[in-house]
């Protein structure tokens, strides 16, 4: 679908079926972290999903091209935001797959049944709230937790999900023992994780698949690189993780 760009907004190629992304220059825009969790993210095409911070939609649009599923509301709680991944559902023509819900997801139960989601997942704000501030407030409410702490972000996702449903969350490696705990303390059960390094040995992100309700028991993957050791993005995510090139 044709839309109208602001003077602040460009367009990006996600090299992927042909889907591209519109950002603003003035927002947060998305780095690898969306990339290798939407490559992670296993879904049916009966599953019925919620992004917990949608910020431009861009998880939501990739798993479009890269998996089947059923339907997925995408929640992002500022406006500007919001309106921002609604336009992208918009020109990628997936406004029968993917609803934009402009609203803190706490408040989910006013959209949608408890206990009625097949899989959840997210790339949350990770950064403490006594980091470094950012002078830009949208910038800074996407990457600081204060906005959805890490409680309220596996409480809401226990909260959502069925028996057996499955949650997929990226976060700050540094706080990998924080999240396995509070994901554990809400019965959602770690099955499946792996750690990325940037391509001069330094661990960045944690990636995790949990089960609520599931059985102990957690298989750790190799490490993933996800840049060179000049820093460049690596195209090629190792297909032992995702089984296809993101190229696809």
């Amino acid at each position: 679908m044709k839309v109208t760009l602001s003077k602040d907004e460009r367009v990006e190629d996600l090299e992927c079926h042909g889907l591209k992304i519109i950002q603003n220059k003035n927002y947060y825009t998305f780095t690898s972290d969306s990339v290798v969790l939407a490559n992670f993210i296993k879904l049916k095409k009966s599953d019925v999903c919620v992004e917990i911070g949608a910020g431009c939609g861009v998880i939501s649009v990739l798993l479009s091209a890269k998996t089947e599923f059923d339907k997925i509301y995408a929640f992002e709680y500022q406006s500007e935001m919001a309106r921002l991944a609604e336009k992208n559902v918009l020109f990628n023509d997936l406004q029968e797959k993917i609803s934009v819900i402009s609203d803190d997801v706490r408040n989910y139960r006013q959209y949608l049944k408890a206990e009625s989601i097949d899989v959840v997942f997210s790339n949350p704000p990770y950064l403490r709230k006594d980091s470094a501030l950012n002078k830009n407030a949208i910038i800074n409410n996407s990457r600081h937790d204060d906005s959805l702490p890490l409680k309220d972000l596996c409480k809401t996702a226990f909260g959502m999900l069925k028996f057996g449903g499955k949650f997929f969350v990226v976060y700050t490696a540094t706080r990998t023992a924080e999240l396995i705990y509070m994901l554990m303390e809400n019965n959602l059960e770690p099955k499946r994780m792996f750690f990325t390094q940037n391509g001069k040995g330094r661990v960045v992100l944690v990636v995790i698949e949990a089960v609520k309700g599931g059985k102990h028991g957690i298989e750790v993957l190799p490490e993933l690189e996800t840049n060179d050791i000049n820093g460049e993005y690596l195209q090629l995510l190792q297909t032992k993780y995702f089984g296809r090139n993101s190229q696809n």
